[in-house]
């Protein structure tokens, strides 16, 4: 009886009660070069380890090019660092990985838009600790994606220079997120909390002409755009590539297809309205797409109510249209998997996110594969070879 209790946390209380539930895991001493022992088991530790898979081709190069670092009690989990990234790609060939920002360890003092600098400061000395080869091979944090208010129109190019100056070897680019809807739209536990001091998501914000204005400069610093938006926003995103075609942008979450609050159970015609989006999206050459990163809760599958975690199986029959899709319009060239943890970590294991990325691919040639699964993020992020 106690052992169907404890595995079936079930996940319904886990999101609203995650502070109790989560604890913080605890750094271990290296037991010998590379390896380090593993976080302390949370919750969601034991109800991921309920879909146990291998790693399928265990040795094809990964760069994992969007996740997030955090140690913030209003998220959820509330810690994911080094150590927990780390003991998620372990049996996968994760080579080097780009941190996309998330509020994370802003200054606590100084003009205000300049806070936002200290998450790439403290990113950079993650990326250093993972560069000194103290947990194997991977390079975390390789590309760092910092953001700035866009709004600040031509006040945003200090903050811009600062985040460089603050990470001249891995700053890349920018993000100011745009992925907006209208108040009570989302249920709470579908939405994500908004930092103090993090830019504010605004109704038609690439739209804004002050936004423009600071956008006209990331050309300028060789930065590239992180565009996250929710599946309305996709024909906004696209007048701003034709707007500086000269500017990358990178297509986050595919778009961020809504499947919860009012668009619960429409899954088909959302899917119908955000394939004719995303084809006009694709004619853009300085767009290319993360193909992943739906496994969020807003997503609306549903994944964390379950009582097992799904399998690799499970997510590619939910996902494959999408992702097929995605990659027809863009081209293998332009696309790259991403694993968005730990945010999709509340779905599902890492293993089973890039499993499925593989079996999707089995038919795909070399080279194909090799640019969705690595050469494509070393591209777009200007990446070492490593």
């Amino acid at each position: 009886m106690a052992k169907n209790k404890k595995t079936s946390v079930g996940r319904r209380g886990f999101l609203t009660g995650a502070a109790a539930l989560v604890a913080t895991a605890q750094s271990g001493s290296p037991l010998n070069a590379g390896v380090q022992n593993s976080p302390a088991p949370t919750a969601l530790d034991e109800w991921l380890s309920q879909t146990k898979e291998d790693a399928i081709e265990p040795q094809l190069p990964i760069i994992d090019p969007h996740h997030h670092l955090w140690n913030t009690p209003e998220r959820d989990p509330q810690k994911y660092l080094l150590e927990q990234l780390a003991a998620d790609v372990k049996g996968q060939n994760v080579r080097q990985t780009v941190f996309i920002e998330c509020g994370s360890m802003y200054r606590a003092d100084g003009p205000d838009e300049f806070r936002v600098v200290g998450e790439t400061e403290f990113v950079q000395g993650i990326a250093a600790e993972s560069a000194s080869g103290r947990y194997g091979d991977l390079r975390a944090a390789a590309g760092i994606v910092g953001t700035v208010d866009m709004r600040l129109g031509d006040r945003a190019v200090p903050v811009l220079e600062a985040h460089i100056a603050a990470s001249r070897n891995r700053f890349r680019g920018i993000r100011h997120g745009a992925a907006w809807t209208e108040p009570g739209v989302l249920p709470a536990v579908a939405a994500t909390p908004r930092l103090a001091h993090r830019p504010a998501i605004v109704q038609h914000l690439l739209l804004d002409s002050n936004f423009r204005r600071a956008y006209a400069y990331l050309q300028n610093y060789g930065l590239t755009f992180e565009g996250w938006v929710y599946h309305p926003q996709i024909p906004e995103l696209t007048d701003l590539a034709k707007a500086f075609p000269d500017t990358t942008i990178v297509f986050n979450h595919l778009g961020g297809p809504i499947g919860v609050g009012p668009y619960a159970g429409r899954r088909d015609e959302v899917f119908a309205g955000w394939k004719t989006a995303v084809a006009e999206l694709a004619k853009c050459p300085n767009v290319v797409a993360k193909v992943g990163g739906i496994q969020m809760v807003v997503n609306g599958y549903g994944w964390h109510e379950r009582k097992h975690p799904p399998t690799s199986d499970e997510l590619l029959s939910a996902n494959r249209d999408w992702y097929l899709y995605t990659i027809d319009h863009f081209g293998p060239s332009r696309c790259m998997f991403e694993s968005n943890f730990p945010v999709d970590r509340l779905s599902c294991s890492y293993t089973v996110v890039w499993n499925q990325f593989k079996k999707l691919t089995k038919d795909f040639t070399a080279t194909e594969r090799s640019a969705m699964f690595h050469d494509t993020a070393m591209r777009v992020y200007r990446l070492p070879r490593h």
